[in-house]
């Protein structure tokens, strides 16, 4: 028995060290191991973020996982396929409605549908403008937006108001002997339709660009995600303007204008509502200033450089590592192409006379 209790604390007093460094080197491992996990789940973390520059709306970087792809495209495109009905649901029985509501001639009636189409179509250069320079597309988009719906609005109460449209013509008198439309009816009647028209010039531009913005293209699966996005954007295009050319045309032409005018005008307004729903998964690029200035760079520097040689090779030509496009999170790369040399020469590294490397240069 005491052979044993001496055996035993011997045993303790030699290979307990032993024992004591064992278990310090499997909390070390253990340890090392738990670093390595958070090291690689830091780096996973890192390389989810986005790489094509977008931010959220607070402008800090945005995770794939949680924002943009088809889970926003959805919101953007479902506004913009009640939009285009909107739209041609007004544009499509406009002349009808100037010649027999409110009496113009066809002529007349004609000149005022082609001035007011003309509108709509030029003013999307303006929003995208001020988009791009300062307010950025979202804000933009939600300005034009509110003052499109506005327009809409009047535009109901313009053709369902009495007070706000002519008498029509008694059955059998001629065109030319009807009531004419008063100044304050016409006046408010086309005013409603040019803030309609100042609403699709900051919705139009930005609301595509807005959609194509959702899917980053440093991604193979989003870029492809990203051609599908383009297609069904048109089939929602095409579902709007349908259904406006004959849903609504049908309405305006056999119950009344009222009506007609009215579901689009409910239709616009929740589709607004829808897009906002989606804001916490968009994905947003910063405004990059004035695009007139960075024109007027490239063509004074290409001017300066006429004289020399356009190379065929690409690493001659001046251009932003990879790293400092995502830094910039304002721009991203637009591939070189083989037309227009002239400009390209902007982009030349040459110090040939006396260019220096700038954007002026």
């Amino acid at each position: 028995m005491l052979r044993q209790r001496l055996w035993s604390s011997c045993h303790a007093t030699f290979h307990g060290p032993q024992d004591n460094r064992r278990g310090t080197e499997a909390e070390t491992q253990s340890m090392m191991a738990m670093e390595e996990e958070k090291g690689f789940a830091s780096s996973e973390r890192e390389g989810d973020y986005n790489k094509d520059g977008t931010v959220d709306l607070k402008g800090k970087p945005v995770l794939r996982s949680n924002t943009g792809r088809w889970r926003a495209c959805s919101f953007i495109v479902g506004y913009e396929m009640i939009e285009r009905m909107a739209y041609y649901g007004i544009a499509s029985n406009l002349e009808l409605y100037l010649t027999e509501k409110l009496h113009e001639g066809t002529v007349k009636s004609s000149k005022s549908v082609t001035n007011w189409t003309g509108a709509v179509w030029i003013m999307p250069a303006a929003g995208a403008y001020i988009a791009d320079a300062y307010l950025g597309r979202y804000r933009t988009f939600l300005i034009a937006s509110a003052i499109y719906l506005v327009g809409m609005c009047l535009l109901t109460l313009a053709v369902s108001v009495p007070g706000l449209r002519p008498p029509a013509c008694a059955s059998g008198v001629a065109d030319q002997d009807c009531p004419q439309a008063s100044s304050l009816q016409v006046g408010i009647f086309f005013f409603a339709l040019y803030i309609i028209a100042a609403g699709t010039g900051g919705t139009k531009p930005n609301i595509s660009t807005m959609g194509a913005d959702q899917f980053d293209e440093f991604e193979p699966k989003e870029r492809s995600q990203k051609l599908s996005f383009y297609n069904w954007w048109v089939f929602n295009i095409l579902i709007g303007t349908i259904s406006a050319q004959t849903l609504l045309v049908y309405i305006q032409d056999r119950v009344g204008f009222e009506l007609g005018y009215g579901i689009p005008t409910i239709g616009l307004a929740f589709s607004i509502l829808m897009f906002l729903l989606g804001t916490p998964l968009y994905r947003h690029r910063l405004p990059s200033g004035s695009p007139l200035t960075r024109m007027v760079q490239v063509l004074v520097s290409a001017v300066r450089k006429w004289k020399v040689h356009a190379p065929d090779d690409l690493n001659e030509l001046h251009e932003l590592s990879m790293e400092e496009y995502y830094a910039s999170k304002g721009r991203t790369r637009i591939y070189h192409s083989s037309s227009l040399r002239l400009v390209i020469k902007f982009l030349l590294k040459f110090t040939v006379i006396n260019i220096t490397n700038s954007w002026w240069a």
